[in-house]
């Protein structure tokens, strides 16, 4: 094997996942290389300015998912992307970045915002984090809890 490959983790196709900066920990989170951008489901998504600059609000996951607390976040828009959606529609989102931790690794990520109310798993993992990082074994679940 090149040993390129060698120095990545491997991780499955569902991961726990952690954002520190929130304290918020062990969420479960599809890696989907199919997706280039990662994606976080949250709803009340409302753009506004703060001294000049776009911030972006918004409360993460839905009142039934149990780790969800109804703290409204307050952020910066790190920019506004056109995402196709899985159901094929294209969707204008903002984009922000924050810190998570996954495999053991902590690393800057770019979210964008949407509803994944409809979605099984409300973190999306996309190819923009994973390359570099890790390899995906899209047969095995939650590879980084053995460890």
């Amino acid at each position: 094997m090149n040993s390129e490959y060698e120095q990545l983790k491997i991780i499955g196709r569902l991961e726990p996942i952690d954002f520190p900066e929130w304290d918020i920990f062990d969420i479960d989170a599809k890696i989907d290389t199919g997706a280039y951008t990662s994606s976080l489901h949250c709803h009340h998504i409302e753009a506004f300015e703060r001294e000049g600059k776009p911030y972006v609000k918004f409360n993460l996951l839905d009142p039934s998912h149990e780790t969800y607390n109804d703290k409204l976040f307050k952020l910066p828009i790190h920019a506004t992307k056109s995402i196709k959606s899985s159901n094929g529609s294209i969707e204008e989102r903002y984009i922000i970045k924050t810190i998570i931790r996954i495999a053991g690794e902590e690393l800057d990520i770019e979210l964008s915002l949407a509803d994944r109310s409809e979605m099984r798993y409300p973190v999306l993992i996309g190819r923009k984090l994973l390359s570099g990082h890790f390899l995906v074994d899209a047969s095995k679940n939650n590879l980084s809890t053995n460890d």
